[in-house]
């Protein structure tokens, strides 16, 4: 049977009680079971280590520090977590680190990070493709496309040979243990992701890349998001949808509706268990 799992959330774009946590544009959160810990993310900054110490958490006991893509918005708090801690493993693809990236969402500008290969070294884990860690944890790469991804992804873009093309995401991973599925931002498609996942599903934690519209490129129209959150309300009935950081305050209320009660928004500081 699956372990009970803590969920803490120690870097979002929302608090759960500001100014005492703090809030950015970044994602990381702590899952704790009795055998093991895994930090999913370490977001943009050092944030996530200030919050986790008002929160009561050792980062020195983690396990794993698992990097979902490579978005300084998600690996921006990487050397700090390795200070902190000596031990964790590292897993992360070797397409984020080796990787250069750019947005064009508020004018082209790099989002790529500054990887700490000095304290990387000898601790990690490239997952180049997907692997399995003590049984139960899959790290899922790769993810096939046989969905559509999110309109804003073609704001987003990777260098390759020397310019800049459309990110076709291949240095995204996914998470899965024991029924718990971390998405990072979901660029590669929440629907995509899903259907990479071992069965069975009951909770997926994490951005599904819904930004609230600056421009036209970024909106997803509302009857697209009701037509996702119809298509997952049917085809996964018994999964409860916990989501944040590139997730808009517009998306979530349009999907709210259809999903209700399993679809749920959480913010730094907020512990969760399940």
């Amino acid at each position: 049977m699956p372990s009970t799992k803590r969920i803490s959330i120690l870097s979002d774009n929302r608090s759960a009680e500001p100014g005492r946590f703090r809030c950015e544009h970044g994602l990381s959160a702590l899952v704790r079971t009795p055998s093991c810990q895994i930090l999913m993310d370490t977001g943009a900054s050092d944030a996530f280590a200030d919050n986790a110490e008002r929160m009561g958490i050792d980062l020195s006991e983690v396990d794993y520090v698992f990097i979902s893509h490579g978005h300084a918005d998600h690996a921006g708090g990487l050397r700090t977590f390795l200070e902190r801690n000596r031990k964790a493993k590292v897993i992360v693809s070797p397409d984020a680190v080796s990787g250069r990236f750019c947005s064009a969402r508020g004018g082209m500008h790099a989002i790529s990070c500054e990887w700490p290969l000095d304290l990387m070294q000898g601790r990690t884990l490239y997952a180049g493709e997907s692997i399995t860690l003590a049984g139960s944890i899959h790290v899922i790469a790769r993810i096939p496309g046989t969905h559509a991804q999110p309109s804003g992804n073609r704001l987003l873009f990777a260098g390759r040979d020397g310019e800049y093309v459309p990110d076709d995401f291949r240095h995204e991973l996914v998470l899965y243990w024991d029924g718990l599925c971390y998405t990072g931002c979901a660029h590669s498609g929440l629907e995509n992701i899903l259907e990479a996942c071992p069965r069975p599903v009951g909770s997926v934690l994490g951005g599904f890349h819904l930004p609230d519209a600056r421009d036209d490129l970024l909106f997803e129209p509302e009857r697209e998001l009701a037509g996702l959150a119809e298509r997952l309300a049917r085809q996964y009935p018994q999964v409860t949808f916990l989501t944040g950081h590139c997730t808009g305050d517009a998306a979530f209320r349009a999907m709210r509706p259809v999903l209700g009660p399993r679809l749920r928004q959480f913010a730094c500081g907020m512990e969760i268990t399940l």
